[in-house]
């Protein structure tokens, strides 16, 4: 591994991978985030005093976001139409976004299972505007695991 003790890994460099394909030209993942209940359990100790203990509860899903430059990637294209149209067989797919050192060694993955598209916004289109146009998708799944 590249990076040496203390460093830490750079924003700019990281991928997204749905079922073991990269998707190009992505300019920016985030809100990647997975939450869990808090049960709050309280009970009466041998001596008497009252002790609270805090477990885990029921996982929800998570969510992120991604943008990408608008481009023609039919894998990509389909996996937003599955989603839309509710072919859950077909759009339900493990993706994972990799961390990646300045060598570009992968150093940190974090596998999302049973990922689909949620929601999709494109950016402004306006006459005499020179920017790149970029798709904004929000990536909903079922399971987080990092590796």
């Amino acid at each position: 591994m590249s990076l040496q003790q203390g460093d830490s890994l750079t924003s700019h460099n990281f991928g997204l991978q749905i079922d073991g394909v990269m998707v190009e030209y992505l300019a920016e993942v985030s809100g990647l985030s997975m939450e869990q209940d808090v049960i709050t359990y309280q009970q009466n100790s041998a001596n008497g005093p009252p002790v609270i203990r805090n477990l885990p509860g029921v996982k929800k899903n998570g969510t992120c976001t991604v943008v990408r430059g608008m481009t023609e990637s039919p894998a990509f294209t389909q996996w937003i139409n599955d989603s839309i149209a509710g072919d859950m067989g077909t759009a339900r797919k493990n993706a994972s976004i990799i961390m990646m050192d300045y060598q570009n060694t992968e150093v940190k993955r974090y596998n999302m299972r049973n990922a689909w598209c949620s929601k999709i916004d494109t950016s402004t289109v306006k006459a005499g505007d020179a920017s790149a146009l970029t798709e904004t998708v929000t990536i909903t799944f079922e399971e987080l695991v990092i590796e």
